[in-house]
């Protein structure tokens, strides 16, 4: 029999030996748990809050489309293409998925081959030939090696468990920085923009007061008010203007950020935002879906639960610590002289099964798994929490949102009341029923009601993207938001 016709049968018999082998995976199987108890199934149901401002319609993939406002969606665009921090959540998950490749490099035999040629002889005194030196002669030598551990328990079925369900929470990782990326850059956008109106609200006041310091000193020089008066508006004026510096402050700021979450250094900040003076908004009410629906979307419960599923494979991974670990060996060489080579003379093998087994410390080995039992229960626990957290960040930002409405109602009903009397008072200044200081006094009040509406303008804008934050959308992978689109540098000078 030659050597090749050798080396095939054997193989083939190293194969059949590796198909024969049953795993029994040791450790216990991993279950997906219930996202909630039965007690608390009603949450799966229709929020509390919200009310009349909500419905139960599927949140879009997109949602800061509804705002309807092309300039945030250039905004969130660029921050998903160039923002730092989804750019290391992308890192980690690349080398997460790398790991989960090396454990999946354990399901396939091992590969190893040397050779090489020489030219030489062996030493008189080794041949006994002690009156001349043997001839110089070629030689060669060459060997391939093979070689596949046995998962016998199905330990390594368990590294790969791990690696995959540690691979799953890196991806919804990502997702979760989606989301935040998204809805900050919606945030820092409805900040600069609400600091804006603000800013115009606060202006107009400050023009208001400017003419009722100056008709006070009119009055003070025709003998009709007192030092006091004017010294009582011009107070007021100061004021009005010290209130300026803080909003223009807050617009900066948000720019600053903008350029930041967008990948740009802070010179960059957008400009064309600087103008913007009408924070964005939702016409309509928000689809918010349900509780199911939620727990479903968000990514940080998928990433509890792949990291709840990593932690229950661990441990089978510290159980099969206490069993023996077999590898099946296979090796093949030929070394003698060039002129024979492959000659079947030079040829050799060996096959058969390693069996290696450290006899553990039971009481070592029973420690580390009750490190992991212990570690899964965390994971369990974190994974409940994650869930409850959902649920109670959704009802909070929806009770804010709704009760924000409810004073912006009340604030519009009585800027259009300050609005009627000041309107009014116009009239009656005209016909000479009353003073102009009167009328200031109507469009001071007209003015601070102005502020306070838009205050709350910025407040609903707010809360609305902490309520699609909340409900945890906007990692969903679309046409244009591609898998395999990777956040990079922004180019030098790119604004």
């Amino acid at each position: 029999m030659t050597p090749l016709r050798v080396l095939a049968r054997t193989m083939a018999a190293a194969c059949g030996m590796l198909a024969g082998c049953a795993q029994v995976p040791v450790g216990p199987d991993y279950v997906a748990p219930a996202a909630l108890t039965a007690e608390q199934s009603a949450s799966a149901g229709p929020f509390l809050s919200g009310g009349a401002a909500t419905s139960d319609a599927t949140m879009p993939a997109h949602w800061w489309r509804l705002f309807d406002d092309p300039q945030l969606d250039d905004l969130i665009t660029q921050a998903l293409a160039h923002n730092t921090d989804l750019r290391q959540a992308l890192a980690n998950f690349e080398r997460a998925a790398a790991i989960r490749s090396e454990a999946h490099g354990s399901e396939k035999p091992s590969v190893a081959m040397q050779g090489g040629p020489g030219f030489g002889h062996a030493s008189g005194l080794s041949v006994l030939q002690q009156d001349q030196a043997p001839p110089s002669r070629a030689n060669y030598s060459a060997g391939v090696a093979v070689s596949y551990q046995l998962d016998l328990v199905g330990q390594l079925r368990r590294a790969i468990d791990a690696a995959e369900a540690d691979a799953g929470a890196a991806r919804a990782a990502v997702d979760v920085v989606r989301v935040s990326v998204a809805g900050g850059t919606a945030q820092a956008y409805a900040s600069a923009c609400s600091a804006g109106l603000q800013l115009r609200v606060a202006q107009a006041s400050v023009r208001l007061q400017e003419e009722a310091l100056a008709l006070a000193q009119r009055l003070q020089r025709a003998g009709k008010a007192s030092a006091m008066d004017a010294a009582r508006a011009r107070a007021q004026l100061e004021a009005l203007r010290a209130a300026i510096s803080p909003m223009e402050t807050q617009r900066q700021l948000a720019l600053y950020r903008l350029a930041a979450l967008t990948g740009a250094p802070p010179r960059h900040f957008p400009h064309a935002v600087r103008q913007c003076e009408q924070p964005p908004r939702v016409a309509g009410l928000l689809p918010v879906g349900d509780g199911a629906a939620l727990l479903g979307r968000r990514p940080d419960v998928r990433q509890a639960e792949r990291s709840l599923a990593a932690a229950t494979a661990r441990i089978g991974v510290a159980t099969g610590d206490l069993y023996p670990k077999v590898t099946l060996g296979l090796t093949s060489g030929s070394s003698g002289f060039l002129e024979r080579f492959a000659n079947r003379e030079t040829f050799s093998y060996s096959v058969g099964p390693l069996i290696s087994w450290t006899v553990p410390n039971t009481g070592v080995a029973r420690a580390r798994i009750s490190q992991t039992e212990a570690t899964s229960r965390g994971a369990l626990a974190r994974f409940d929490g994650t869930v409850l957290n959902a649920l109670r960040e959704v009802e909070t930002a929806l009770d804010a949102y709704a009760r924000e409405l409810d004073r912006h109602a009340a604030l519009a009903a009585a800027r259009d009341q300050g609005l009627i009397v000041a309107e009014q008072s116009r009239a009656l200044l005209i016909s000479g029923k009353i003073g102009q200081l009167d009328v200031l006094d109507a469009q001071r009040t007209l003015a601070s009601h102005e502020a306070s509406l838009a205050v709350s303008d910025a407040q609903i804008a707010q809360y609305q993207i902490a309520v699609f934050m909340a409900l945890g959308g906007g990692w969903e992978q679309t046409a244009d938001n591609s898998p395999t689109s990777r956040p990079g540098r922004r180019p030098p000078g790119k604004t």
